[in-house]
């Protein structure tokens, strides 16, 4: 009998692949940090034994979520202008705010609050992008949270740098402290076409090909973004792009609301995966991603929330729930993204984007044990006949009980166990009252 860290009995396991398996009665093995052992609960004590048995028989255990496009210290700016269009939104107010407040301790504290939330909603990993990208990982280090940490560039200056050169200065010098972290990784982050012009963005290309990290990039996003770049360029952001080498498996295209039938065979010719963020592109009216037609196509789908302020929340089971409902409307067709479709997106979709699906994204063996459990016993989700339907269509974050990254439990019965809950809510309210007077 081998004596392991953890043993987790579950009602269900859904490892992601094979497509659309759910083991009923089975536990998930634990040790030093990685899945050991998934087996028939029945069988568990023949081989294993530990002092920490859990025994969540109500439970599904999923490969925890990868919210993989985030701007996780703007949770601090959730509800600060709502009911605006995109550009309205950034220039008018986002933007002036930023301006007056965004410090290191804004960003600190920020993503402490966006990590808090998005642990008690099944998150594992983020892919970030902000200012003060070092402030992101260091909140990220001390609460044992996966991320991957953008290294923001932007043609304008700011509290983090002055010019392209600073941030991307400051960003190799992020790359580098983290270049052997278990759980940080670093990706370069333009903000979009029409703030990152064309030197920088062939400079990023070179460093992200050295260094061989993503590129995470907001693109497509509006019509608007699009009219601009036709006036200013006479062509479409996306073949702006092209004819800068940027499309390839390691770009994270993030929005992606207006394509046409050739761009949509482009990115699937160059692998570029595809970042959908439906709620924050609803409440902007930025568009409709065409998901059925990106699926046709072959090309790797991930899920993000966005950040607070635009969506307002971090929750990936309700951006999972919106991402199903509305491929089905804009497609017309009801099995356009089904459920077991949706959730591999919400989990190893993201890992792909990231290039960490060798380490996370299914429950297999040999895989980190980042684990999310959602309780699938309480009365809103009765009767249970087909798990993954249920945590798609009618599970809400509040059934997330607990959640493990790389083994270590980050949420126990629903307690946070390294951000400490009371502590966040009078910090969040302290910036409220610096922040709201100004704005």
């Amino acid at each position: 009998m081998q004596h392991v860290d953890t043993i987790i009995d579950a009602g269900w396991i859904i490892p992601i692949e094979p497509a659309n398996t759910v083991l009923e009665k089975h536990s998930l093995v634990i040790n030093n940090g990685h899945i050991i052992d998934i087996l028939p609960s029945q069988n568990v004590a023949n081989k294993y034994s530990s002092q920490q048995h859990e025994q969540l028989t109500e439970h599904a255990l999923i490969p925890g979520f990868i919210n993989t496009h985030t701007h996780g210290a703007m949770s601090l700016l959730r509800g600060l202008a709502d009911d605006l269009p995109l550009m309205s939104w950034l220039q008018d107010h986002i933007w002036p705010a930023e301006a007056k407040f965004v410090d290191q301790a804004f960003v600190y504290t920020g993503t402490q609050l966006a990590m808090a939330e998005m642990l008690r909603c099944g998150t594992t990993c983020f892919n970030d992008m902000y200012f003060f990208p070092d402030q992101a990982a260091r909140a990220a280090n001390a609460a044992g949270m996966r991320a991957t940490i953008g290294m923001i560039l932007i043609d304008f200056p700011t509290a983090w740098a002055q010019n392209s050169s600073e941030y991307l200065e400051k960003g190799l010098a992020l790359h580098d402290e983290y270049r052997n972290h278990p759980l940080i990784n670093t990706a370069l982050a333009p903000h979009a076409p029409y703030t990152v012009s064309d030197e920088p963005l062939q400079r990023a290309l070179t460093y992200a090909e050295e260094l061989n990290i993503p590129i995470h990039m907001h693109l497509h996003e509006t019509a608007d973004e699009i009219s601009t770049e036709i006036e200013k360029t006479a062509q479409r952001p996306l073949a702006r792009l092209h004819k800068l080498g940027l499309l390839s498996p390691r770009l994270l295209a993030v929005h992606m609301t207006q394509l046409d039938d050739d761009e949509i065979e482009l990115i699937a010719k160059t692998g570029v995966s595809v970042v959908h963020c439906p709620e924050s592109n609803l409440k902007l009216a930025s568009g409709f991603s065409p998901i059925g037609k990106l699926l046709d196509a072959g090309i790797n789908l991930a899920l993000g929330t966005d950040g607070a302020a635009s969506n307002n929340d971090l929750d990936m089971l309700s951006e999972m729930r919106t991402a199903a409902q509305l491929a089905k409307s804009v497609s017309g067709d009801a099995s356009t993204l089904p459920a077991y479709k949706a959730l591999e997106i919400a989990t190893l979709g993201g890992a792909r984007a990231l290039g960490i699906d060798d380490k996370v994204g299914t429950l297999t063996i040999g895989k980190a044990a980042d684990v999310t459990a959602i309780d699938l016993g309480q009365l809103e989700s009765q009767p249970v006949y087909h798990p993954i339907s249920q945590i798609v269509y009618t599970a809400s974050r509040h059934q997330v009980t607990d959640v493990w990254v790389a083994g270590k439990q980050l949420l126990k019965a629903r307690q946070l166990t390294t951000l400490n809950s009371h502590e966040l809510i009078n910090q969040a309210q302290q910036w409220r009252d610096r922040i709201k007077p100004a704005c």
